[in-house]
């Protein structure tokens, strides 16, 4: 046997320096420079384009059959600029000679292109500069001969890898005028070897660069992959772990095997490592954002399971946590049209008033949120969503909101949003508001109901009030339609009705101060001060039907220990103004007033206190009808001086008993007019200015 081995080798030893002889003897022999017009020629017949090789052509044989071409430029599609399609610095592709000879194996250098440009473009009627290849040297494909059964291609490939540097992709679109561009982008693979499996396998996939056009900034951009294997029998892909980062957010997958045939269902875990939003804003050269709370977007984290299907992306047991708030739950995007985006979200708390604007911004604040608001009826159309959101609680400044829950559900203009739910000052609300904008104008419709609200502790946090409570009930079934907020106030219709139970108004003493203004206006000692003063309000009621943005309030109804109070108003809610008059008339005994005199009580049981209630919605004045009092008054003493001087007595006085005489009657009304000024000032001073 080791003879015939040794002529084996000295065969092979001849065969190879054959070759190389071969091989000096067709370089010598052989430019490929003189056959570039012949290849530009065939690039022309099947592109349709202008291949112009500006450098040089290199060829080698042995070892490796190598090419290495320098300059080239393949021009653009006809109708753009002169601006090259691609072009590139230099390329070379080698592969080993005796590897393909005696084992039909196919052993690759490292693939290298340099420099190369790639530029996209598209005309302002939407044609894109790619679109026409092939077109020029198109012709019928060969039906492609069947293959015998149970063979198989059995040489194998194996390349060192893939080196693209210095490479840049520019897309223009003249439709839209958008402009980005991919600058010093590098591509590298280590090895890529197929086995007896039919699996191609890559060792390492690199890939940076940088995006420009997107924002001020170019944005960095880097992908990491440890290996890729490509079954091309069982028409699947095994990717494993992918690392991306894009400025200073990192994100990690671990991508399930999964098949390329048909429409590929991909499954991964995801996981962005936490980060600032805040810093990244800054990195991106954007505005800095103002919030009460500096600290707050300094902490942004997210994990997931992904599934990536033919119509949706879809992320589930998703965690996400923003700066000290956790949401948990599922997400779903569309990649259809016509597609559903779904959302189950639950938070656990949240303080939005540290997102806010500063408090020395709150007045410029107010002023935007006075500004009319534009019905988005275009992006409500757009809009086809359904989902669920919950959150443990919500603190808004000096109110906290308990279990906030919102339904959405939006279909072809139609959104809906319910149910809208909250616990707050030991009540709750509950809410269901549409939006319809399917038609020219867009619609609003809400029906609203707050049960038990504590009205001290809404009123000290909403209003800085300290003064008031009760327990206050409402219920608003209101509509409109129009472009914007303005538009939909003035066509404001429906019903509304809110109740007070169990109220007070402390730190004043209607009742005493009623009883003091009495007892200064007859002459008499003032009675004694409250310890503690207070007004209680035992119930207070009123129900309205709004026309065209107006309340009208026929019903309304006070109920205080000593007086019930009874009237009619308006609320303009587009002016934003209140305009009320009201009676009040004192009870015939209040059940309290145990050192109340008779007198005193039939002076009370006897007047009619007119009140006004007008101005600004948000803080209205509340005043007594002054003139309708004195009018009322000097009616009533007109009246008794009538029957005083001309029948000799009042409507009172039994027959033969004599009137009074009550002196210099000029004297005595510029004292009563004195009581009458100062009684009006005391008044003044109760009810306000």
């Amino acid at each position: 046997m080791g003879r015939p081995l040794k002529i084996l080798g000295i065969v092979i030893g001849v065969v190879v320096a054959l070759l190389i002889v071969a091989a000096i003897m067709f370089a010598l022999v052989f430019d490929p420079n003189d056959y570039k017009d012949q290849i530009s020629a065939g690039v022309k017949d099947a592109t349709g384009r202008e291949l112009v090789i500006e450098g040089d052509i290199g060829l080698s044989l042995f070892p490796w059959l190598a090419i290495d071409i320098g300059k080239t430029r393949l021009g653009n599609a006809p109708g753009f600029d002169d601006a090259p399609f691609a072009s590139f610095e230099s390329a070379r592709l080698s592969v080993q000679v005796l590897p393909v000879l005696l084992r039909r194996e196919i052993v690759v250098g490292t693939a290298a292109l340099d420099g190369l440009r790639v530029n996209l473009q598209v005309a302002p009627d939407g044609t894109g500069n790619w679109e026409d290849f092939g077109e020029a040297g198109a012709v019928e494909a060969d039906e492609p001969e069947a293959e015998t059964a149970g063979t198989a291609a059995t040489g194998a490939i194996d390349v060192n890898g893939i080196a693209v540097t210095d490479a840049a992709l520019s897309y223009a679109d003249g439709s839209t005028g958008e402009q980005i561009d991919i600058v010093d982008l590098n591509f590298t693979t280590g090895s890529i070897a197929s086995d007896v499996d039919n699996t191609i396998r890559i060792d390492g996939v690199n890939l940076n660069g940088s995006i420009v056009g997107v924002v001020d900034v170019p944005v960095t951009l880097s992908i990491e992959l440890p290996a890729i294997a490509v079954n091309s029998v069982a028409e699947s892909v095994d990717i494993g772990q992918i690392d991306v980062q894009v400025m200073s957010v990192n994100l990690q997958a671990d991508i399930e095997p999964f098949s390329y045939a048909g429409d590929p269902q991909v499954s991964a875990t995801l996981d962005i490592a936490a980060f600032s939003p805040r810093s990244l804003m800054r990195e991106l050269n954007l505005e800095d954002l103002e919030t009460a709370d500096p600290e707050v977007l300094s902490k942004l984290s997210v994990e997931a399971n992904a599934n990536v299907g033919a119509t949706a992306i879809a992320l589930s047991d998703l965690r996400l946590v923003i700066d000290d708030t956790t949401f948990t739950g599922k997400l779903s995007a569309p990649r259809t049209a016509d597609g559903v985006y779904e959302v189950d979200l639950a938070g656990d708390s949240i303080d939005i008033a540290r997102y806010m604007a500063p408090a020395s911004d709150a007045a410029a604040t107010e002023a935007e949120a006075a500004e009319n608001v534009e019905i988005p009826v275009e992006l409500i159309r757009a809009f086809n969503a359904r989902g669920n959101f919950s959150i443990g609680t919500v603190n808004l400044g000096d109110i906290l909101f308990e279990n906030v829950t919102l339904g959405v559900n939006s279909a072809d203009g139609q959104l809906r949003m319910h149910p809208i739910a909250a616990d707050f000052f030991d009540g709750g609300y509950r809410g269901d508001i549409r939006i319809n904008a399917a038609s020219d104008l867009a619609s609003i419709s809400v029906n609203e109901t707050i049960n038990d609200v504590n009205l001290s502790a809404m009123a000290k946090s909403v209003f800085g009030v300290e003064n008031l409570s009760g327990a206050v009930n409402g219920s608003f079934q209101l509509a409109g339609r129009g472009a914007d907020m303005n538009a939909i106030r003035r066509d404001l219709d429906g019903n509304m009705s809110v109740e007070l139970a169990d109220g007070a108004w402390e730190g004043v003493d209607v009742w005493y101060e009623l009883r003091k203004a009495r007892a200064f206006f007859k002459g008499q000692p003032e009675p004694e001060a409250p310890a503690t003063p207070r007004t209680q309000i035992s119930s207070m009621k009123a129900t309205g039907v709004v026309t065209n943005g107006v309340m009208q309030n026929d019903d309304f109804f006070a109920e205080l220990p000593f007086m019930q109070a009874t009237g009619r108003g308006s609320v303009n809610f587009v002016e934003a103004t209140v305009d009320y008059s009201l009676s009040g008339r004192f009870l015939e005994k209040p059940e309290f007033a145990t050192d109340v005199s008779d007198e005193e009580l039939e002076d009370f049981t006897k007047a009619v206190i007119p009140l006004r209630i007008t101005g600004p919605l948000a803080d209205p004045k509340i005043r007594p009808d002054m003139e309708g009092m004195l009018r009322d008054r000097v009616e009533e003493e007109a009246k008794k001086l009538i029957f005083d001087k001309l029948l000799g007595g009042d409507e009172e006085q039994q027959d033969g008993e004599a009137a009074p005489d009550n002196g210099e009657p000029e004297e005595e009304k510029d004292v009563e007019d004195q009581l009458k000024d100062e009684a009006k000032r005391r008044l003044k001073d109760l009810f306000g200015d």
